[in-house]
């Protein structure tokens, strides 16, 4: 199963490289605002998108989990009150 992992992982490896080399065409990146313009390598805008993106998403779900570890801390806290109860009683 590790070996199976471990070919997959390079796979992966081959075709992120494959896609790089591929893209490696010059782009104009310019800004609304102003003008600003930089010159920049594709494979550069688009892995910078693909980490924008994966932060976002990170951060929306920031609220989920902290709800979820506060609900799991009060059930456990629960819990330990009525194995209290129990053993008393």
């Amino acid at each position: 199963m590790n070996a199976l992992l471990w070919i997959c992982r390079g796979f992966v490896l081959i075709f992120l490289l494959a896609f790089a080399a591929s893209n490696m065409e010059v782009v104009s990146i310019r800004l609304p605002l102003g003008s600003v313009s930089w010159q920049v390598s594709l494979i550069i805008v688009i892995l910078c998108s693909f980490a924008v993106g994966a932060l976002l998403g990170v951060l929306a779900l920031l609220g989920t989990v902290f709800n979820l570890r506060k609900e799991v801390s009060r059930l456990s806290a629960n819990e330990k009150t009525k194995e209290a109860k129990t053993d008393c009683g």
